[in-house]
């Protein structure tokens, strides 16, 4: 809820903290660096003192994040506030895939994420309206403050129903590891959101790239020699889970944009409320939801291979699409696309989340979950980096001084390209890939 809540807020939250919307994406970026630079430590952390100790502590720095937002009167507070968040969702993402494979049969682990996943999306199905609602007729504060009931009931459930997992082996923590990790993503993320030279110069903010890169760069080598790397990149030689992680990697950049670019088009360019633009944007929940109902069932009929080429294809479509919404579309034809918009990527997510574990040892899960996490987390952000820079770009090229509604469709055109981009990854895998967790038996060619 929180991800999507935010969303139709920033023009107004922009303009209360004195900053153009678009450049709101440092805060949406803040909260995904967060999440990158912490989840490597959280399998180990989980592992040392316990999956529902982890996780409770996790709701609690996220409830203090939020409400240091909600106090937040400057963007540097903000963005500030935001890292501390994603802190908490950094510590909650892997932990909460880890109790769920230590749990589940292998055999029903795609039934599990998909049941798992259905009240998870209420989030997104709430937050766009009640973030619409609270910042069109309250304030924007407390889309912040309605996290601290919320947190509070998940501390509750957590300590009811999570066991306490540990794992008595533990390898030594990779402090070397993570310094040269978290200064490495920080720096290339951070300079990525400030490259349009609307805060620091440009120059400046390459610099931080490069720098940034210099150091996932030291990583790579370093992780090669290291005995207990923090993120092992040998997993990598596994085509399953290989394909999980870059392939999905791709995929998530075109659809992270998707939540960050819809809301401001609408908005912006096209004039709508905050209210109005939440209402349609909270449709892709319920593709999203309707889509886990039969996720099973399709991926038990084509496989995962099948899946992940032709679905990788009409998602593309359905989110490109966006960019031909016009103040005269009609808010059904409008509904329908934001719908399909949902429900392909969910089916997309679906497979990459469960054919990472197909051929995983049960020792290699904490590992294997930190990597693809953090992938994924970073995959997310860069979404949102990109698909601001290309309004941003698109703008000036067409000598405008605001952004318009025209300076949009060029951004919904790029998030689909890399969802395309995914497809050449997926045609690698074998036609029973998974096999095990789908239980899809492929047609043997006569």
């Amino acid at each position: 809820m929180d991800a999507t809540v935010i969303t139709t807020s920033l023009p107004v939250l922009a303009h209360d903290l004195g900053q153009q919307p678009i450049t709101l994406k440092l805060a949406l970026t803040a909260y995904v660096v967060g999440l990158g630079v912490f989840i490597p430590v959280c399998g180990w952390v989980a592992d040392r003192f316990g999956a529902r100790t982890v996780f409770r502590a996790a709701i609690g720095v996220f409830m203090a994040g939020s409400l240091l937002c909600a106090a937040s009167s400057s963007l540097l507070a903000f963005v500030a506030a935001r890292f501390l968040q994603g802190i908490g969702g950094a510590m909650m993402v892997p932990v909460g895939r880890i109790v769920i494979f230590r749990s589940v049969p292998r055999s029903d682990l795609v039934t599990a994420i998909s049941y798992l996943t259905i009240p998870s999306l209420l989030g997104p199905v709430i937050g766009p309206p009640l973030g619409g609602f609270i910042t069109t007729y309250f304030h924007w504060r407390w889309i912040f403050i309605i996290n601290v009931p919320i947190s509070i009931l998940g501390i509750y459930l957590a300590g009811r129903f999570i066991d306490n997992f540990k794992v008595e082996e533990r390898y030594p923590l990779d402090v070397a590891g993570f310094v040269l990790s978290a200064i490495g993503s920080t720096l290339l993320m951070l300079g990525l959101s400030l490259i349009d030279g609307e805060l620091i110069s440009a120059k400046l903010a390459a610099g931080m790239c490069a720098i940034g890169v210099l150091f996932l760069i030291f990583y790579i080598r370093y992780a090669r020699t290291a005995p207990f790397p923090l993120l092992d990149l040998s997993l990598l030689r596994i085509p399953t889970f290989r394909v999980s992680v870059m392939a999905g990697s791709l995929f998530r950049i075109g659809l992270g944009a998707a939540p960050f670019l819809l809301p401001l088009s609408l908005q912006i360019g096209l004039g709508m409320s905050a209210f109005h633009a939440g209402s349609i944007t909270c449709a892709s929940a319920f593709g999203a939801i309707f889509m886990k109902a039969i996720g099973s069932s399709v991926l038990r009929r084509f496989g995962f291979r099948s899946v992940l080429i032709w679905n990788a294809l009409l998602a593309a479509i359905a989110l490109a699409s966006y960019g031909l919404f016009t103040a005269t579309t009609p808010y059904i034809v409008m509904i329908a696309v934001v719908l399909l918009g949902g429900f392909f990527p969910s089916m997309q997510f679906t497979c990459f989340n469960s054919m990472a574990y197909a051929d995983l040892d049960s020792a290699d899960v904490s590992r294997a979950t930190s990597l693809s996490s953090v992938v994924q987390q970073i995959s997310l952000g860069l979404g949102v980096t990109i698909g601001g820079l290309v309004i941003i770009f698109s703008s000036r090229l067409q000598g405008h001084a605001t952004v318009v509604a025209a300076d949009f469709w060029p951004a919904f055109i790029v998030i689909g390209l890399f969802s395309l981009a995914s497809i050449p990854l997926a045609r690698r895998l074998p036609p029973d890939a998974g096999s095990a967790l789908t239980g899809h038996i492929p047609v043997k060619p006569l």
